[in-house]
C-alpha cells in the first residue's frame, strides 16, 4: 500500500462512521421514569450521602476504580514533537481504546493546554479524584520526569508516565531474556545507549535496577557522548555522565554487548553491529524507522539477538504488553502509587511468560508453525490471552508485599477468573481471527454491495486489511454509497447485468453448465442462474 492510501486509510479509520475513537456507555438500566430517578434526582442523593460519609465510598458506587485518565499537554506526540494538545486527541483517544480491549478498563483522554510545569500539575490534582488511575502521556522531558515525581508525591492514586516506564518494563524484559540466550550477566556486559530522552532514561535506570553498572553504559544525545564535563544537560541525563574522552556512536560500539536505540531512525550500519561482541543484543527502537534496518542487521551477523518497536518483526517492544496490565493490577488493589517493586514485578512477569509454551492460537494468530521461547521471541506477542491473568496479579502482589494496596486480594484464583472473564473470550477470538485472515488477506465477493450495510462491511474488510472485495451491483449506485461512506479506496466493480460483462458471464455460464451437467443443469438453466448476483459471485 502506497504512503498516500495508508494517510488516507489512516483518516478515513478517523472521521468514519463517526468521529473518533471512544465513546460513553451506559451501565445501567434507563428506559424507565424508574430507572431515571434512581439514576438521577432523587435516587442519586442517596450515594453521594453515603460518600460524603465515607470517601472510599465512592469505589463502591462510581466508576472510579476502573477508571484512567491519559492526560498529555502535546508536547512530544510520537514522533511527531510538540504538536499541541488538540494534534495530540487522537493519540490519547487511541491510548484509551488499548486500556479498554486489552484490560477492560475505561478511560478518559484528557489534553491540558498548557506547558508550565506547575500549571500542569495543578490541573492534573483538582481533576484527580474523578479517576482511580493518571496515565500520563507524551509529554517532553526534563519536565516529564518532574510533573510525575510530584504527582505520584502529592496523589494517592497510581500514576505512571508510560513513555518512560512502559518501554522499560518491556525493554528490560526482553534484556533478561536475550541475555540468558546470550549466556551473558547483566552485571557484566557494556552497553550503549542512543538517546537521553524520558524513555531512555527510565530504561537506563531499570537496567540498573536489575544489576547492569553504571561504569558499563554508555549514553549518547544528539550532542555526542553525555560526559561528566557537560553543562547543557539536566540532573536526569547526568547521573549517566561518563569521566571519558570523547568518542562517537560507530567507536562506543566495538566489544559492546547491548545497543539500545531510543532515538532516530539509520544512524547504526552492518559494520558498527560486526564490531560488537558475540551474540549481540540489538534493540533499535525507534519509530517508524529503526536506528538500523531490521533486513541489514540480521545480515550483518548470525548470533544477533534484535527486537524492534514495529509489529512486522520478531520482539517486537510494545508497550501494549504492559501498561493496561500494569493499571489493571495497581487499580483492583487500589494502590496508592505504582512503585518500583511493581514495575520489576510486571518486567519479571512478562520475561517468565515468553519461557512458557506458547498457547496454539496465539500461533495461529501471527501465522507461526511453533513459536517458542529463543532469538526470534524473547517476548510474548501482544495478542496472548495469558497477559490479563499473568501480569495484574504480579502487579497486585507487588503492590500488597511493598505495602501500597488498600484493597488486598485474598482468593487469587477467583481473582484471575474475574481477570479473563474481563477479556470475553469473543473479542478475543474476533481478534485472533482477524490477525490471521491479515496475514494471507482473500479475494471476497460481496454480491449485494450496492447495499449500504454490505458495502460497509466490504470497508471494514479492505481497510483492516484482512481481504480483497470485489464489489457487485449497479456500479452508479455503489460508487454513490461510496461516496457517503467515505470509501475513496480503489475497488473492483462488476454489474453483472451490464453489457459490458456479457463475455464474462457467458464465460461462466459455460463453466457452470461443465460441472452441473451431469446434476441435470442444462446449458439453458446455468445461463439464467447466471443471471442472479449469487450464481454470478460464486463463479
Amino acid at each position: 500500500m502506497s504512503e498516500k492510501s495508508k494517510r488516507r486509510e489512516a483518516l478515513v479509520y478517523h472521521a468514519k462512521p463517526t468521529p473518533g475513537k471512544i465513546k460513553i456507555v451506559p451501565t445501567k438500566k434507563y428506559s424507565s421514569q424508574r430507572d431515571l430517578a434512581l439514576a438521577y434526582s432523587p435516587g442519586v442523593a442517596e450515594p453521594c450521602i453515603e460518600i460524603a460519609k465515607d470517601k472510599s465510598n465512592v469505589y463502591k458506587y462510581t466508576t472510579k476504580g476502573n477508571l484512567v485518565a491519559v492526560i498529555s499537554n502535546g508536547t512530544a506526540v510520537l514522533g511527531l514533537g510538540d504538536i499541541g494538545p488538540e494534534a495530540s486527541k487522537p493519540v490519547m483517544e487511541g491510548k484509551g481504546l488499548l486500556f479498554k480491549i486489552f484490560a477492560d478498563l475505561d478511560c478518559f483522554d484528557i489534553e491540558v493546554d498548557t506547558k508550565d510545569v506547575d500549571e500542569f500539575i495543578k490541573t492534573v490534582k483538582n481533576i484527580a479524584p474523578t479517576f482511580g488511575g493518571i496515565n500520563l502521556e507524551d509529554i517532553k522531558a526534563p519536565e516529564a520526569f518532574e510533573i510525575e515525581r510530584r504527582l505520584k508525591e502529592e496523589l494517592d492514586i497510581p500514576v505512571m508516565h508510560d513513555d518512560q516506564h512502559g518501554t522499560a518494563i518491556i525493554s528490560s524484559a526482553a534484556l533478561l531474556n536475550a541475555l540468558e540466550l546470550a549466556e551473558k550477566k547483566i552485571e557484566d556486559v557494556k552497553i550503549v545507549i542512543s538517546g537521553a530522552g524520558s524513555a531512555a532514561i527510565s530504561c537506563t535506570s531499570l537496567y540498573v535496577k536489575l544489576g547492569a553498572r553504571k561504569e558499563n553504559i554508555m549514553m549518547f544525545d544528539i550532542d555526542g557522548l553525555i560526559t561528566k564535563d557537560r553543562t547543557n544537560l539536566g540532573p536526569e541525563q547526568m547521573q549517566f555522565a561518563r569521566d571519558l574522552d570523547k568518542v562517537d556512536l560507530r567507536e562506543a560500539l566495538k566489544n559492546a554487548d547491548v545497543f539500545l536505540g531510543l532515538s532516530v531512525g539509520n544512524i547504526v550500519d552492518g559494520e558498527m553491529l560486526r564490531s560488537m561482541n558475540d551474540s549481540p543484543i540489538v534493540f533499535a527502537m525507534a519509530n517508524p524507522t529503526p536506528e538500523i534496518d531490521y533486513d541489514t542487521a540480521m545480515a550483518s551477523r548470525e548470533d544477533i539477538i534484535m527486537a524492534t518497536g514495529r509489529s512486522d518483526h520478531p520482539n517486537q517492544v510494545n508497550n501494549v504488553l504492559g501498561f493496561p496490565f500494569i493499571f489493571r493490577g495497581a487499580m483492583d488493589v487500589r494502590a496508592t502509587k505504582i512503585n518500583e517493586e511493581m514495575k520489576m514485578a510486571a518486567t519479571k512477569a512478562i520475561a517468565q511468560l515468553a519461557k512458557e509454551p506458547v498457547p496454539e492460537q496465539v500461533n495461529i494468530a501471527y501465522g507461526e508453525l511453533k513459536l517458542s521461547f529463543g532469538r526470534d521471541y524473547i517476548i510474548p506477542k501482544p495478542f496472548d490471552p495469558r497477559l490479563i491473568s499473568t501480569i495484574p496479579p504480579a502487579v497486585a502482589k507487588a503492590a500488597m508485599e511493598s505495602g501500597v494496596a488498600q484493597e488486598p486480594i485474598l482468593d487469587w484464583e477467583r481473582y484471575e477468573e474475574q481477570l479473563l472473564s474481563r477479556m470475553g473470550s469473543d473479542n478475543k477470538l474476533v481478534r485472533l481471527l482477524l490477525n490471521r485472515a491479515r496475514i494471507n488477506p482473500k479475494r471476497i465477493v460481496f454480491a449485494e454491495a450496492d447495499n449500504i450495510d454490505v458495502l460497509k462491511a466490504a470497508q471494514i474488510v479492505l481497510e483492516d486489511g484482512i481481504g480483497t472485495p470485489i464489489l457487485l451491483g449497479r456500479k452508479d449506485i455503489i460508487e454513490e454509497l461510496m461516496e457517503e461512506l467515505g470509501f475513496d479506496q480503489p475497488c473492483m466493480i462488476i454489474d453483472p447485468k451490464s453489457d459490458e460483462e456479457k463475455a464474462r458471464k457467458d464465460r461462466y455460464a459455460h463453466e457452470f453448465w461443465k460441472l452441473r451437467q451431469r446434476k441435470g443443469v442444462t446449458e439453458f438453466d446455468a445461463g439464467k442462474s447466471l443471471r442472479q448476483r449469487n450464481y454470478f459471485a460464486a463463479m
